[in-house]
């Protein structure tokens, strides 16, 4: 019996496969499949954060930790459910870009701020020595007030900024006050 709904390959969509990047964790490439998988679904030309938002809130219980609570998350999950049946349906047609990083011309299958969001995560886990976590990918998406994932954030009640803050932690007071000294 052939099944209803034809499989379509992320290929057929012009989503490409990136999960493979060595700079990233198997969690991370594991968050990045199932973006994409979600992108095909919807039918979307791209991967873009808040793609990337709804597949870390479900693979990666540290960046859903520093998310919310409780009824906050309920609601996220909630918007982001509804991304394919009405909510996002306004952004299927435009390309996800803050126009603060120069448009990708070649399809890697991520929206242009969805690729600078993942070379951000990049960058800042080279920082800390190890691949790309979902936190790094979460610190990179929240920090651009464009994102669509930030969008779907704000109306969920969650504050951005307030989560960029969780992940980067206190500020360190003495290198601040040795670098003032100087």
């Amino acid at each position: 019996m052939q099944p209803r709904i034809p499989r379509q390959s992320a290929h057929e969509h012009g989503i490409q496969r990136v999960d493979n990047d060595a700079r990233l964790s198997d969690e991370l490439a594991s968050v990045v499949g199932g973006a994409r998988r979600r992108a095909v679904r919807d039918r979307d030309r791209q991967i873009d954060t808040a793609h990337l938002l709804h597949s870390l809130l479900e693979s990666d219980p540290e960046a859903r930790a520093v998310l919310a609570e409780g009824p906050q998350i309920a609601r996220l999950l909630g918007y982001l459910v509804q991304r394919s049946i009405g909510y996002g349906l306004r952004w299927q047609s435009g390309v996800e870009d803050s126009g603060a990083v120069p448009v990708v011309t070649e399809a890697t299958g991520f929206s242009p701020l969805a690729a600078a969001c993942m070379e951000e995560a990049c960058e800042r886990a080279a920082v800390r020595g190890g691949p790309a976590r979902g936190t790094d990918l979460l610190a990179a998406i929240v920090a651009d007030p464009q994102a669509r994932a930030v969008e779907v954030l704000e109306r969920a009640g969650i504050d951005p900024r307030q989560v960029l803050a969780r992940l980067d932690g206190p500020p360190d007071i003495t290198r601040e006050c040795g670098e003032a000294t100087h």
